[in-house]
């Protein structure tokens, strides 16, 4: 029988299986991504060997492309806060302070431990630092009500870290290509940091801004179909991103302050659920594709290569550098001791590490350094999936709890 056939039936079976199983699911200690992890080993080379495509970097890297984008505008629909310095604090700290010391933790593991060269290094710190926007949903924003402080500093740190890794990922390929920084310095801060940041901010800003006006005028005149409204959105995330990709903008940075403009500018709530929930089932579906792809790219050999070394990155990433600059981050914050230990510890890292990976690859990141950048960056990508996957459930109801007892006790 034809594997493509085969690989639709289990496909089939394992959205069945999450879907209806959902209600149980959730309860375990078990994330979905986890259970996707599994099944694509399972048809991968060493299971049923039903998936054999070895997809190129740059397949991997639109369809991760695609992923994030989509995800980043949902983000930016859960951002209920004012748009006021104090109500982003924990935003400001997480990316300001967080992101630069997990890059340069990350950079100096890999040049003092792994021996890769300060670019290389710098490059590899900016590929793993971005915790993900998609894979972190069970630590995320519950809906547009939610104003939990944890779930919010969370949410937001994965939706600009995604974007504002980028500055760093040029960095390091500038460092790679020229290791004389004095050469190209003065043009990465003006294009790539200012430039590029200023110009997703604007764009985002306009284009969202101009795409409302557009329907709000439309509608007036002739409502569009109830079945096609939604696609509003998707249609917004495209042409955000692309726009703000010709003006040499950072289009990651653009569709999430898209979906902040969006969420404040509709009235109506129905509309910005339904413009959530449309944007979520997409994230949702291709998530699980992505996984099962990253589950059927593992191979033992490299796993025994680099496997010790991976291991290495992830315990120092996950019990020192992640959590020791959390604690730094949030000094002086007067945060509950629960909030900020749970800072620390989920910095869950997937599929916007895998876009920056392959990003690199199609702008020359070659040979045995990005061999050995891809397969610490794919296992500490499936260790993070692992571990985090397994403690996300327990210690947000844990947290919870915590959160209760404080309310009673006031």
């Amino acid at each position: 029988m034809d594997t493509y056939i085969l690989d639709l039936l289990v496909i089939g079976i394992l959205l069945l299986f999450v879907t209806l199983g959902s209600g149980w699911i959730t309860r375990l200690p078990l994330s979905f991504a986890l259970i996707y992890l599994i099944v694509g080993i399972l048809l991968g080379p060493y299971g049923l060997n039903l998936i054999q495509l070895r997809p190129e970097a740059n397949f991997l890297e639109r369809l991760a492309e695609f992923i994030v984008i989509v995800s980043l505008f949902s983000c930016g629909l859960k951002m209920n806060r004012p748009l006021q310095l104090w109500a982003w604090n924990s935003t400001v700290r997480l990316i300001g302070f967080l992101m630069p010391i997990s890059i340069f933790g990350i950079a100096a593991v890999g040049h003092w431990l792994l021996q890769l060269s300060w670019g290389s290094a710098i490059l590899f710190g900016a590929i793993l630092a971005p915790t993900d926007p998609v894979l972190a949903s069970e630590v995320q924003l519950l809906d547009l009500e939610d104003q939990d402080e944890l779930r919010f500093g969370l949410t937001s740190e994965g939706g600009l870290n995604d974007a504002l890794a980028f500055p760093f990922v040029y960095f390091g390929l500038y460092w790679l290509e020229n290791s004389q920084w004095q050469a190209w310095f003065k043009e990465w801060v003006l294009v790539d940091l200012l430039w590029a940041i200023a110009a997703g901010i604007f764009a985002g800003v306009v284009i969202a801004k101009t795409i409302i006006w557009i329907e709000q005028r439309l509608q007036q005149l002739r409502p569009a179909d109830s079945l096609m409204e939604d696609f509003v959105a998707l249609g917004t995330i495209l042409v955000t991103y692309s726009l703000t990709e010709v003006i040499n903008g950072y289009g990651f940075l653009a569709v999430f302050v898209a979906g902040i403009v969006v969420q404040k500018s509709h009235a109506n709530p129905e509309k910005r659920h339904s413009q959530l929930e449309f944007t979520e089932r997409i994230e949702k579906l291709m998530e699980v594709g992505t996984i099962l792809l990253l589950g059927s790219l593992l191979r033992i050999e490299p796993i025994m290569r680099f496997g010790g070394e991976a291991l290495l990155v992830a315990f120092l990433l996950f019990f020192i550098i992640r959590p020791v600059g959390a604690w730094l981050s949030t000094l002086g914050d007067h945060s509950h001791l629960s909030r900020r230990l749970l800072y620390g510890w989920f910095g869950i890292r997937g599929i916007g590490s895998v876009y920056y990976l392959s990003y690199a690859f199609s702008k020359g990141l070659s040979g045995e350094v990005g061999e050995q950048i891809a397969w610490l960056t794919y296992l500490t990508i499936v260790f993070s999936v692992i571990v985090h996957g397994i403690s996300a459930t327990p210690l947000m109801n844990w947290y919870e709890r915590q959160i209760e007892k404080r309310r009673v006790a006031l």
